[in-house]
């Protein structure tokens, strides 16, 4: 009986030895700059398992108490391998070595987590080398003109930044600039957006199967990070263009612990144009226009455990006309007029965050930030009257003023309990002021005379809360799937909604390097944006759900394949998606808000509703000389109101049933690469009258009482149906060339593109017009081919 107690202990102890398990943690960064690499490989090849960094450059690996055989790799990167015996908790942490061009022979499994082995849908990552590669519209380098070459995006109409996804408006898309909100985000009424290229690091674009920690919006989620700066030395970067010039300098603060970058951006169209419209008015007004952007971040190591960001963004656009005038009403009488209009707006953007390993399987991340986005409209007229009198002076001033502005506390936490299993879970709160639109109106004069009108709607106070759990587990061997909740909470004018938003996201690994995709997830947005422009202007308005105008609500399902081939050196996926959103809202027809006195509420139509379902198909390659992708998209979108076209469904304006875009770039050698890229889309859909007929009205003839004289006043037109008319088809070629040089200070490159390289005329909108006395449908076409160049620099 002893002995027998005895091998049992003996055997338990050696099953014990044998299942004990131990954690390898640690993180990941660049070798040159010491920035931290999200995304990165961490890979053992006894074990066949692995994992990837988190967006900070963490990773959290459990393996058996045996020998590993470790792979830590990143694509661009040389991977580092490490063999030694597990046998208790260990922090490995690498600086891997950037490569010129990786070798598409030698590139294997070693890379970045392969497509068809990823639970994650409807995701692409977008390299910054190959944003800044791809030709731009007058040279300019914009992160979201890149994103609407994705299958699933719309780009809007021509040249706009606009972001229209999966059927979704663009108020629908969570755009966050280092995990904070940006309401408004395009420069030049939409032909640029606020990303400096020069200040980022990763571009991600989430089209559905969001995962549980995100929330907020209905289509989709940019997630635009930006970069660290450089850990070891100084660096500067910039670029001198047709619209901007931009300048970048990062280095370290403190060796090795502290790291700086700050970057901005300025156009300079304002020198150009104030003394031409000088000239042209004979020096009677002047006009100017100009926007910058400033970014900057400080990343601070405290202890191994321990790191401190602190970022912030403020960008503006501002366009000032001042017109001069003098004239006299009569011989002794002379007046002196000086107006002045502004119109303004911009994005201020601060953030602050702490990054805590608690233990090696424990990550947490805590932010508090703060976003505001206001609009400034301002007309000022100063009159002076010169008389034998003396001088009176008159002024008046019409002022606008509108916007939004948020403060945000924000905690994630990461747990990694075994291989192929990690656990999100954390909470937000948001404090918003809606500021829908105030408009003031002053008069004043020499004669102590004044007044002093201020109407329009009032500010509105909401907090937002939310909280998520997110599991990501490998049931089996071919099974994993990512389930999660999302509950949220919005409390406006004694108004209390709330939201549990489930979501699941599963994958099936068949042999031959691919899987069958499945998602499911609902979302509620309790913010609308008021607009009645197509371009996506500044003077769209931001306004909370209330009493009268509910949340909007979506819930997508989407069902696709994913493979990868010749080494993961290809990607294929195809997805299939069908979305209902609920709670939609569009303005009341012929109203606006802008100098409207009435509450927005009762100038907007409310309860909408709108389906989209598509196809999309996308293939990549990611390494070597040549690389880009080839999208297509099938599509439909409608839309649904009850006292808009009859109650009757009606296409969305941007609903287009083909779209294609083709993105390119090869590098030739060391000095001189070519890229381009291809875009097709049906028509966009606009609303055009089929008939008219004449308005008559009647009034006494020669002023006669008691007689009538019949005249044709106006005209009216009939219109069958909302947005029942295509525009042409749109498609344009762009094409670019650099050329590199090796410098003794640095390198400089030439930047040569065409922008519409065959000089498509695509529709902007159309007009009625009389052409040889007949009426005729006309149209409008905004770009030719424009030619551009850049000068780049890093040193």
């Amino acid at each position: 009986m002893r002995k027998s107690c005895w091998l049992l202990v003996f055997f338990s102890f050696i099953e014990f030895s044998y299942a004990q398990k131990h954690t390898i943690s640690g993180y990941l960064k660049d070798a040159l700059s010491g920035e931290v690499l999200p995304g990165a490989n961490v890979y053992d090849y006894k074990s066949g398992k692995g994992t990837s960094t988190n967006n900070y450059g963490f990773y959290s690996l459990t393996l058996p108490q045996d020998s590993v055989r470790l792979v830590f790799s990143y694509v661009g990167y040389a991977s580092v391998p490490q063999n030694f015996y597990l046998s208790a908790n260990t922090v490995i942490s690498h600086n891997l070595q950037p490569v010129t061009e990786l070798n598409e022979v030698v590139v294997t499994a070693e890379k970045t987590q392969k497509i068809h082995e990823t639970t994650q849908m409807s995701t692409i990552e977008i390299p910054i080398a190959q944003i800044k590669a791809l030709p731009a519209l007058l040279g300019e380098v914009d992160v979201l003109k890149v994103i609407q070459l994705l299958p699933g995006v719309q780009s809007g109409s021509e040249g706009s930044a606009g972001i229209y996804v999966r059927g979704g408006s663009p108020d629908q898309n969570l755009i966050l600039l280092d995990g904070t909100p940006l309401y408004y985000v395009n420069h030049l009424g939409g032909f640029f957006s606020v990303f400096n290229a020069d200040a980022i690091s990763n571009v991600s674009l989430m089209k559905g199967g969001y995962p549980a920690r995100y929330g907020g919006r209905l289509s989709s989620v940019i997630d635009i990070r930006m970069r660290e700066g450089n850990m070891k030395k100084l660096h500067g970067q910039g670029a001198i263009g047709l619209v901007a010039t931009r300048l970048s300098l990062e280095g370290p603060i403190i060796k090795d612990r502290t790291s700086f970058i700050f970057s901005a951006r300025r156009t300079f169209l304002d020198l150009i144009m104030r003394p031409v419209s000088k000239m042209a008015s004979d020096n009677q007004g002047s006009f100017g226009y100009y926007f910058y952007d400033l970014n900057g971040k400080i990343n601070h190591i405290i202890s191994p455990k321990d790191r401190l960001y602190l970022s912030f963004y403020s960008g503006d656009d501002r366009s000032i006309t001042r017109i001069r005038e003098k004239y006299q009403t009569s011989s002794n009488v002379e007046n002196e007029s000086l107006g002045r209009f502004k119109l303004a707006w911009g994005n201020v953007l601060t953030s602050l965050r702490w990054n805590h390993v608690f233990n090696e399987k424990l990550f947490g991340n805590f932010t508090a930030n703060y976003t505001r986005y206001r609009l400034l409209i301002e007309s000022r007229q100063e009159t002076k009257t010169h008389n034998a009198d003396g001088t009176t002076t008159q002024s008046s001033l019409f002022g606008y003023n509108s916007g939004i502005e948020d403060y945000n506390a924000k905690a994630d936490m990461e747990w990694y309990p075994s291989p192929g299993h990690s656990v999100r879970f954390g909470g937000n709160a948001i404090r918003h002021t809606f500021r829908p639109g105030i408009t003031a109106i002053r008069s004043s004069d020499t004669d102590a005379q004044s007044s002093d009108t201020t109407f329009g709607a009032s500010n509105i106070g909401a907090v937002e809360t939310a909280a998520y759990l997110e599991d990501d587990w490998e049931i089996a061997k071919h099974l994993k799937a990512n389930f999660g909740l999302h509950f949220s909470t919005f409390f406006v004018n004694g108004k209390q909604y709330s939201s549990l938003q489930p979501r699941i996201a599963a994958r099936y690994l068949f042999p031959k390097d691919y899987s069958l995709k499945a998602s499911y997830a609902t979302m509620q947005q309790y913010i609308h944006l008021l607009t009645n422009s197509d371009a996506g202007l500044p003077t769209d308005l931001w306004v909370p759900a209330t009493g009268l105008v509910k949340p909007q609500w979506s819930q997508q399902w989407v069902l696709g394949a994913a493979k990868s081939f010749a080494d993961n050196v290809y990607e294929a996926s195809v997805e299939t998606y069908y979305k209902d959103m609920r709670g939609l809202i569009e303005y009341k027809e012929g109203t606006s808000f802008f100098g409207n006195t009435a509450d927005w509420q009762q100038s907007v139509e409310t309860g909408g509703r709108g389906t989209s379902y598509g196809l999309e198909l996308l293939l990549q390659k990611k390494t070597g000389r040549l690389n880009g992708w080839v999208g297509y998209t099938w599509s439909r979108t409608y839309r649904q109101f009850e006292n808009l076209n009859f109650g009757r469904e009606y296409p969305f304006k941007y609903d287009r049933r083909h779209d294609t875009g083709i993105a390119a770039t090869y590098r030739i050698n060391d000095r001189i690469s070519i890229s381009g890229d291809w875009v097709y889309g049906t028509g966009n859909a606009t609303t055009l009258g089929v008939a008219r007929y004449p308005v008559i009205a009647d009034r006494p003839a020669n002023n006669w009482p008691g007689s009538r004289e019949w005249q044709y006043f106006n005209q009216a037109h009939v219109y069958e149906g909302r947005n029942g008319f295509r525009m042409r088809a749109y498609h344009r070629l762009d094409l670019g060339i650099s050329f590199t040089k090796q410098k003794r200070w640095g390198e400089r490159t030439w930047n040569l593109g065409l922008y519409n390289a065959y000089n498509r005329q695509n529709p902007y909108f159309y007009f009625l017009d009389y052409d040889k006395g007949r009426r005729r449908l006309k149209q409008f076409s905004l770009f030719p081919v424009i030619p551009s160049f850049s000068y780049n620099f890093k040193f």
